[in-house]
């Protein structure tokens, strides 16, 4: 299927098997979680290899005593963002990867169950719109990663890519487990020159209450295990 330039869906063979596995209905929470992670560990290395670069940091000392250079990564100012609830099973994955530990700002969305449009219901991004006075700290990261495990209409990760532009970030990194076709379409033109997907599987179609098909079900629900609520 044709996708836009800036949507990236991996090819890698561990973590297409692990796809297959999340979605089935067998699977349970446990392991459910255990997949979210592997799957955003993956797909963060494959995205934060081209987000990030290395650079040359202070001078330190090996356990024998040599000296080498330490490598430290550009841009520095991160931030990851999960938009609630679902996006905090691929939180943990980022920073383990990630050198040093960086700010996680919590993002709450749902779509509105007749019209399928996002509402933002949580935000806690320091004073939502930075300002060059902004106190240390609260000016917008350089490179925000994103993470939400489905991208279905896509209007959720529309109006995340939206509020942190509001809020001055220069750069934008979504990853995703699994998108709809027309749904990651509407996120990545949301801001083309800023963002990039990454996914690890599409899906071709939306049922009519925007649950994609096959798709892997609520990821919140089997996360944290709310089914049937």
């Amino acid at each position: 299927m044709s996708l836009p330039s800036n949507v990236h869906v991996s090819r890698h063979p561990c973590l297409m098997a692990k796809l297959s596995r999340l979605r089935s209905k067998g699977t349970e929470s446990r392991e459910v979680k255990s997949l979210v992670n592997d799957i955003a560990t993956i797909l963060g290395c494959e995205a934060l290899a081209t987000a990030l670069t290395p650079v040359d940091g202070p001078k330190d000392e090996t356990p024998i005593g040599y000296e080498y250079t330490t490598t430290t990564v550009q841009p520095q100012a991160l931030s990851i963002v999960p938009i609630l609830r679902s996006g905090l099973g691929m939180v943990e994955a980022i920073q383990n990867l990630l050198p040093e530990p960086v700010p996680v700002h919590h993002l709450g969305l749902y779509r509105e169950p007749t019209t399928l449009e996002p509402v933002e219901y949580y935000n806690n991004l320091p004073h939502h719109v930075s300002s060059p006075s902004s106190e240390p700290g609260t000016q917008a990261a350089s490179l925000a990663i994103v993470v939400d495990p489905v991208i279905a209409t896509g209007g959720t990760c529309a109006a995340a890519i939206q509020t942190l532009k509001e809020w001055g970030v220069k750069k934008i990194v979504v990853l995703s487990v699994i998108a709809a076709a027309e749904g990651v379409k509407r996120a990545a033109e949301e801001w083309p020159g800023a963002v990039d997907i990454w996914v690890a599987g599409v899906d071709a179609e939306l049922t009519p209450n925007g649950m994609l098909k096959p798709g892997v079900g609520d990821v919140g629900d089997r996360l944290f295990l709310t089914i049937g609520k």
